[in-house]
């Protein structure tokens, strides 16, 4: 079982691990701004880049998804989604506050599916129930070309690696 560590506290994670190579998974999210569901992961025309945040309400994931909102919106062919535990109508707040346009908001509240397929549930401490920081970039045919696992919570992903992954993917 994966582990990461919030403020050097260990907090061991939930569900399928998944790395590099692996098929990945396709599960439902619900969209933040108009609470359909969709789907990320399995195969699609386009190269996926999907960030896990653990909530939107706090600084460095907000950062983060204004960091991707800006540098990956340039990428052609890849689809860029956020995903977090926060509520729809909390993301959706979030996004018109931010200026959040060039990528997807979505969900895992319903049934914790991405978090569990991926192996990014946090099972214990202060953040049990909620994704950990973590990114994957997959191929058009939904395979895991990249991972990053950021190993400290409250620190933000390296953000030029997932880009370069991202865009390496992107162009194939």
């Amino acid at each position: 079982m994966a582990t990461v560590t919030l403020k050097g506290n260990e907090c061991n994670l939930a569900g399928n691990e998944v790395n590099v190579g692996d098929k990945a998974p396709e599960v439902s999210v619900v969209k933040s701004d108009d609470l359909s569901d969709i789907t990320v992961g399995g195969a699609k025309d386009k190269a996926q880049l999907v960030i896990a945040v653990p909530s939107l309400d706090t600084p460095v994931c907000a950062m983060e998804t204004t960091k991707f909102n800006n540098q990956a919106a340039g990428i052609d062919g890849l689809e860029v989604t956020v995903v977090s535990m926060d509520l729809p109508f909390a993301a959706k707040r979030f996004c018109s506050t931010e200026g959040i346009e060039n990528l997807t908001v979505a969900s895992d509240y319903r049934n914790k599916d991405f978090a569990n397929a991926y192996g990014v549930l946090i099972a214990d401490g202060p953040l049990a129930g909620v994704t950990a920081r973590a990114i994957f970039v997959i191929d058009k045919d939904g395979n895991v070309a990249y991972k990053q696992l950021v190993p400290e919570i409250t620190e933000e992903p390296n953000y030029e690696e997932a880009l370069e992954a991202a865009k390496e993917t992107a162009s194939k």
